[in-house]
């Protein structure tokens, strides 16, 4: 793994990120899961879908009282917005509709997002791609905690806070950690969401506004399904910096559990990473993985070993931008 110096408590390492040299292997080895890149035909129907669900269950729950806005928004709302969350992060890799329709799966992204409540689409294709260009990249990659979080979330009830408010961390980040000019795009995301929001506030009222972003803001903080933030890249085993995690969640996320495969081979479907895993099982099967999203919580929580500071950082190098 090459030879690792300690730095502040994150895991400094000098070596490159693992999937590249990986990704060339398994090409080279078995080169017809080139033929799993490109667009998942079926995605964009269960994406519409699942907005179209979301915007019944508005309606639906206009008269309901308070305590059962904020039940149904965890229960059954968030869960449909947080998936569509990860299915922004497949359309994000222009798996909708392929590489040569690149706007149509920028737009469709804005689209998937209107559920969620706030515009969310546009600012994380920005900085997903350095995520993956710059895994652990200091100052590049936004998805690592700052300093101030590992210094101060670093007992249970702090980590068990810090997980509640995950969502406030993932937003407000990149805006310290790498900030970026706004976008045209952004702001079309921002002027299509509030749109959609004065609609349904001007025909259904608050109540289906606050079901809506309450959920998003609930099941992307504390809430099983949020596990995955920490299993993807939260160093469990020294040397392991990315992760996977095979169990029945991943039916509702898309499969962001085959979380080493995504890495290995980004402009692969989510729902061909499966096949990725069984054609070149050898490179995966003997990786460690994780069995429970809830126990990575428990764990992430009550173990002494384990915070926001077990992360893997390199420093990286610029890429030429084409």
């Amino acid at each position: 793994m090459g030879n690792r110096v300690t730095r502040g408590d994150f895991e400094w390492v000098y070596t490159e990120q693992p999937h590249t040299q990986r990704r060339k292997e398994i090409l080279a080895k078995y080169p017809r899961i080139k033929a799993l890149m490109g667009p998942d035909p079926h995605l964009k129907w269960i994406v519409s879908g699942m907005v179209f669900m979301q915007f019944l269950a508005c309606y639906l729950v206009k008269d309901l009282s308070w305590k059962w806005i904020f039940f149904w928004a965890y229960a059954f709302g968030g869960c449909i917005n947080h998936s569509l969350t990860l299915a922004i992060h497949d359309i994000s890799h222009n798996v909708a509709f392929g590489n040569k329709q690149a706007k149509w799966n920028r737009w469709f992204a804005v689209f998937a997002n209107l559920p969620v409540g706030v515009p969310y689409s546009a600012s994380f294709k920005k900085y997903h791609i350095d995520h993956h260009r710059y895994l652990g990249g200091d100052s590049l990659d936004v998805d690592i905690p700052t300093d101030f979080e590992g210094w101060f979330f670093c007992t249970p009830l702090r980590k068990l806070l810090w997980l509640f408010l995950q969502p406030l961390f993932y937003s407000l980040r990149p805006l310290y950690v790498n900030p970026k000019a706004i976008t045209q795009m952004e702001i079309f995301n921002a002027l299509a969401q509030f749109s959609v929001d004065f609609i349904i506030f001007y025909l259904w009222g608050l109540k289906p506004i606050i079901y809506l972003i309450a959920g998003t803001i609930l099941c992307m903080g504390l809430h099983p399904i949020s596990g995955h933030f920490i299993a993807e890249h939260y160093m469990f085993l020294k040397g392991y910096e990315t992760y996977s995690y095979y169990g029945p969640l991943n039916w509702l996320t898309f499969n962001v559990g085959y979380h080493m495969e995504h890495h290995d081979f980004p402009s692969i479907p989510g729902s061909k990473l499966p096949m990725v895993k069984k054609i070149a099982a050898e490179y995966y099967d003997n990786l460690p993985y994780h069995q429970s999203w809830i126990r990575v919580l428990w764990d992430f929580v009550f173990d002494d070993s384990i915070g926001p500071y077990s992360r893997v950082k390199r420093k990286c190098k610029l890429a030429k931008e084409s």
